[in-house]
């Protein structure tokens, strides 16, 4: 009950947003953020479940230590202009991005969309208004998810993230992506609060429509978080979360906003922080873990897990059929069978068991 009355009261406060004060919006959500930073230390920013590896891992390409993932959505109007000046500090230091922009809330410039593509990076769609309504109601979901699904051919994007992380990933299949980002290990700052507790890439498929997509979780707290409702003053808190994804072999995922970051090194307003944080990062990335990171795209990544594990499934189901004894033949496609019920998110795979199953495994 009390949960509800929560869910409630957060929802009720997105979509009231638009008509409170900017500078009330940022009192109430410091208060909230203070106060769940006191009661959440257990979990945030590093919560010790999250670091299992899924069934079946075998690591990243080339032996890699750990994945890294850049992505940014842009929010505002003054974001979408930052974001060459964002994309020219990432290649300057050797890395490539994601740009997620909110397609009826602004004009998104082709021009932009095409260079950031040719310097090798990825756009992709940030929800469709990011008004927090998108998943009020299915009718509403249904309606939006026509627009979505147009801007997603027109532009060629492969993946998609909510406003404000609202999600429902049932509903996510209505989408035509390769992956969705609208998720996290762990974040108790979010309206939906509730973390997937894993630093790795996992599947959301629904057998009854055939369609599945990867989910990419983000696992550095969110540079709004830290620096413009925190307040903090250095990076410690991200290099602490990636150190231990790092010695966990998982996925390090960022979320920034070119909105909120400063290029100019001075004249900061209460809703910016010096890009000069972000570029520190990225600068003990380089030196701490040359070498051991695989850093590609997110649509690269998503690729990379669906195929990694449709392999490692159908090499589980090839061994039921070599083994001529009946009953060790059954014991292990229902071991499978139990491996599969109990780890949520791989789910796409049964349709798989099932089919090859058909044909010989009885």
């Amino acid at each position: 009950m009390l949960d509800n009355v929560k869910s409630s009261l957060i929802k009720n406060y997105y979509y009231l947003r638009p008509f409170i004060p900017r500078n009330i919006q940022l009192f109430f959500r410091r208060a909230v953020v203070n106060r769940k930073k006191l009661l959440c230390e257990d979990i945030w920013p590093i919560d010790e479940k999250a670091a299992a590896h899924p069934d079946g891992w075998r690591g990243w390409p080339d032996n890699k230590r750990f994945a890294l993932i850049l992505t940014h959505d842009v929010e505002t109007r003054e974001g979408h202009e930052k974001c060459d000046k964002l994309m020219k500090l990432e290649q300057k230091l050797g890395f490539r991005s994601s740009f997620n922009f909110v397609p009826d809330r602004y004009r998104v410039s082709k021009n932009l969309r095409h260079n950031i593509e040719a310097n090798g990076f990825e756009v992709g769609v940030h929800d469709l208004n990011h008004d927090g309504k998108l998943y009020k109601s299915i009718e509403i979901f249904k309606k939006r998810s026509v627009r979505i699904n147009q801007y997603l051919r027109d532009w060629g994007c492969a993946g998609f993230r909510s406003g404000s992380m609202f999600r429902n990933l049932e509903w996510i299949q209505r989408l035509d992506i390769e992956y969705d980002a609208s998720t996290f290990d762990t974040d108790p700052f979010e309206p939906q609060s509730k973390g997937e507790r894993t630093i790795f890439p996992f599947i959301i498929s629904d057998n009854s429509i055939g369609k599945s997509y990867v989910e990419l979780p983000y696992t550095l707290p969110q540079d709004f978080t830290l620096f413009i409702l925190m307040k903090e003053r250095s990076i410690e808190i991200w290099k602490r979360k990636l150190d231990w994804i790092a010695e966990h072999g998982g996925m390090a995922l960022m979320v920034t906003h070119p909105d909120y970051m400063n290029f100019n090194g001075s004249n900061l307003s209460k809703e910016e922080y010096s890009a000069e944080y972000y570029r520190e990062l990225l600068e003990y990335i380089r030196s701490k873990y040359e070498g051991q990171y695989w850093h590609v795209l997110p649509t690269d990544l998503a690729r990379f897990y669906r195929n990694k594990f449709i392999k490692i499934n159908k090499e589980n189901i090839l061994k039921v059929h070599k083994n001529r004894n009946s009953e060790k033949r059954s014991f292990l496609m229902k071991k499978i069978w139990i491996d599969l019920d109990n780890s949520p998110h791989v789910p796409f795979f049964k349709p798989i068991i099932r089919e090859l199953g058909n044909q010989g495994c009885s």
